[in-house]
């Protein structure tokens, strides 16, 4: 009697639903769960078909799958789990997994099935398929973006021969079209660079916001495209193994300082660059010309990533061992997942949303920095700081 009292509790308290039925398919017990689950009670039910608590086609087809059952090889798969639907007392349907066990009982044979529901399940794959379809058409949408950058250069290339003579031309036509168009396209944009900090310095006594808030858009979108034009042309530089870095002593102070001039020309409204330098020396002996390149990506980079009225860190350091270049700031952060792909070309981290860029900047220093002999590495905690730091031995 103990042992029955304690399966009684068990079929009582369980958390999946437990049905019985006769060998004619009628209903003859039903456990709480199960009874929750169709939204039946239990006077409700018992004695009446099984068949009751299914949709069609299933409903239609229960009393002959019972029958076949009962009489072919289909009793060799007892107890193995089916996925199937049920219905509910008010006509609503839900899945769930049903695994049949056939019982021997008083000198007769009952059919007990354990019900598991599946609606949980079944939403977090339909969010889960949903979030899927998001991000490949995501990625499409950044596909046909750099289709576009790259198809002019694309359709030269199918016009030349595939011979090795011929695509060593290609590459430095393409080498010397990128060239040019980034020369013919810089000069411009910095006349536009600079007559827009003209106006705004001669716009101040009027103390219109609007002519304030129009030129910090054409800072913005001539400081955008200066540097998808550096992106590219260093990359295919770099691609083309064309760089090679010049060592020459020169002043990291005096360059800092001019760097640091130069980006605050295209910080948003009270965005302050601060730079500081640690250490008794100036001198170290680098590729100027490449270290300036990595100091306006990264700081660009924290100018797009961070809010108005914040402050951008930039310090240099140089002791008896290392120099050390770091840019810090205080803006949207780079999410724990992305930060392993972040080095890679075209990457982009998942919260950049709308702010432009290329996904180049962080590649192109990096690839610098090894030029040089130097690492990058960085620090980063979402929606509050991000630190890159170069170091380079002396």
């Amino acid at each position: 009697m103990e042992q029955v009292r304690l399966l009684e509790a068990i079929i009582e308290t369980a958390i999946d639903g437990i049905i019985t039925i006769d060998t004619r398919g009628r209903i003859e017990s039903l456990n709480p769960a199960a009874l929750k689950l169709f939204g039946y009670g239990l006077d409700e039910v018992k004695g009446r078909n099984i068949n009751m608590l299914m949709p069609e086609p299933d409903k239609s087809g229960h009393d002959g799958y019972l029958h076949r059952y009962q009489t072919t090889h289909e009793k060799r798969i007892i107890g193995i789990g089916r996925e199937v639907r049920g219905l509910r007392k008010d006509g609503t349907t839900f899945p769930f997994r049903l695994a049949v066990s056939e019982v021997q009982y008083d000198d007769r044979i009952i059919y007990t099935g354990f019900i598991h529901d599946l609606s949980k399940e079944k939403e977090a794959e339909e969010r889960l398929r949903e979030y899927a379809a998001e991000l490949e058409e995501l990625v499409e949408e950044r596909t046909k973006s750099l289709r576009k950058t790259v198809r002019a250069l694309s359709e030269a290339k199918e016009e030349v021969s595939l011979s090795l003579e011929k695509e060593k031309e290609l590459n430095q036509m393409k080498s010397r079209f990128v060239s040019m168009a980034s020369h013919e396209f810089r000069t411009p944009l910095s006349s536009v660079q600079l007559s827009s900090s003209l106006i705004e310095k001669y716009a101040q006594p009027f103390n219109n916001k609007n002519i304030t808030k129009h030129v910090g858009k054409i800072k913005n979108a001539v400081g955008n495209l200066t540097t998808i034009l550096n992106d590219f042309l260093s990359l295919e530089r770099l691609e083309a193994g064309i760089i090679e870095p010049t060592f020459a002593p020169f002043d990291l102070v005096k360059l800092s300082e001019e760097v640091t001039e130069e980006m605050q020309m295209i910080a948003k409204q009270e965005q302050h660059i601060i730079y500081q330098h640690t250490g008794l020396e100036s001198m170290v002996n680098l590729d100027q010309n490449l270290i300036r390149n990595c100091m306006i990506n990264l700081i660009s980079n924290s100018i797009k990533y961070s809010g108005e009225n914040t402050f951008i860190e930039f310090n240099t350091e140089i002791n008896d061992k290392q120099c050390f270049i770091t840019i810090k700031d205080n803006g949207i952060g780079i999410p724990e997942s992305d930060q392993k792909h972040l080095f890679q070309p075209f990457f982009r981290a998942n919260n950049t949303g709308n702010i432009p860029g290329t996904g180049l900047g962080l590649n192109i220093v990096l690839r610098y920095a090894t030029l040089m002999q130097g690492n990058l590495h960085f620090e980063s905690s979402i929606n509050k700081a991000t630190t890159f730091k170069l170091s380079f031995n002396k």
